[in-house]
């Protein structure tokens, strides 16, 4: 298991914790990652937090549970089921499901307390190489 709080995170590094989340916990196939919604993230005048960066959290707890440096998203099937407001912290917990060769289909639950607010299954690739290599033009 590796102590997310006190080592580098094996991919993603850079991400905003503020917009995608702290990570709580990693291991091989498991993470847990978490954030406080924030003004920023507001949909509207009502506090509603935009479905985006509930599923940005979900996103990159997949991504830790994977793991591999280069592990990019494939696809992504999910339901909102619930809600999030400014001020909620919200829990993303993703857990490797099966893995095929370099596909990692990972399920990922996001609670707020003891409601779950979204259930997604997330289709992880591990490409042999970073997607960007060979510069940015490489994306044709």
């Amino acid at each position: 298991m590796y102590n997310a709080r006190a080592m580098r995170p094996p991919t993603h590094e850079l991400l905003d914790p503020e917009l995608c989340g702290v990570p709580v916990e990693c291991s091989e196939g498991r993470a847990e990652v978490e954030f406080v919604a924030t003004a920023r993230m507001r949909a509207d005048a009502t506090d509603l937090v935009h479905g985006g960066f509930v599923f940005g959290l979900a996103d990159h707890a997949a991504m830790l549970a994977v793991g591999a440096p280069t592990v990019v998203l494939a696809g992504a099937e999910l339901k909102f089921l619930a809600p999030v407001v400014v001020g909620d912290r919200v829990r993303a917990t993703a857990t490797t499901a099966e893995t095929s060769g370099k596909k990692h289909l990972v399920d990922v639950v996001v609670r707020r307390d003891d409601t779950v607010v979204m259930e997604a299954r997330l289709t992880c690739v591990v490409p042999t190489r970073h997607v960007l290599e060979g510069g940015r033009d490489a994306r044709r």
